[in-house]
């Protein structure tokens, strides 16, 4: 993919790394709300393996796709904080779930099932995965979650981005979390614990594992959802 001249040929260059482009892109967009363009992310994939491409410089010290994927991964993740794309509507359908799912919990003394999280709401079940739908763009942990009560943020993300120090404590805290999650999901029930090992740890997309479980992409995103809230609502204290 290299030129006379010993750079890197932009056309074979981009031919070559543009289903990467789009498997990010497919992935990325799980997590988002409906109101984000695949089409868009992809562009912006664009932009980033083009940045790439015209920054790379051989024997730096990293391989070409590792040096891109950064890159790409970065400039979608700037057309998204550009876009403002979380609408507070989101959050709100999210935390609507996760309140009702609590207190199905503690009534129940067990996971409740979609039927009986749709009645503990008032809703019908189609009503209820319509909502699981519409909160597609939820995360396990969010920013604002450790932001104190001026908005600054705490300890967790300065870990996450900060590596000059280290903290023996901070560690000991985050293997504990690691280990809550994993206790977490070990209790969620089976499709939905089988939903998140294909996305987190086989890295599968939406549609990808659609067709593993013959079920419709938008099932997908509704069990995603509902596990996520099961998940936040059991790490709560962290």
């Amino acid at each position: 993919m290299y030129t006379a001249a010993g750079v890197l040929d932009r056309q074979q260059t981009v031919d070559k790394y543009l289903p990467l482009v789009r498997r990010m892109a497919h992935h990325l967009i799980a997590k988002l709300p409906a109101s984000v363009q695949l089409d868009d992310l992809i562009q912006a994939g664009l932009i980033g393996l083009m940045d790439a491409i015209g920054r790379f410089e051989e024997g730096q010290g990293a391989q070409f796709e590792t040096y891109a994927t950064q890159r790409i991964r970065g400039s979608m993740l700037d057309e998204l904080r550009q876009a403002d794309w979380l609408p507070r509507g989101l959050r709100q359908s999210q935390r609507k779930i996760e309140t009702a799912l609590h207190k199905a919990e503690q009534t129940l003394g067990r996971p409740p099932t979609e039927i009986e999280m749709a009645q503990s709401m008032g809703l019908s079940l189609e009503e209820y995965q319509a909502l699981l739908f519409e909160a597609r763009g939820t995360q396990l942990i969010y920013y604002e979650d450790y932001e104190d009560e001026e908005g600054n943020s705490t300890g967790f993300l300065d870990r996450q981005t900060d590596g000059d120090d280290d903290d023996p404590l901070a560690s000991l805290n985050d293997e504990r979390f690691r280990k809550a999650l994993v206790s977490a999901i070990e209790v969620l029930p089976e499709r939905e614990k089988l939903v998140m090992g294909l996305y987190y740890e086989q890295e599968l997309n939406f549609r990808e594992i659609a067709a593993v479980l013959n079920v419709t992409e938008s099932r997908v995103c509704q069990l995603h959802s509902q596990a996520v809230a099961r998940l936040r609502v059991k790490l709560k204290e962290w």
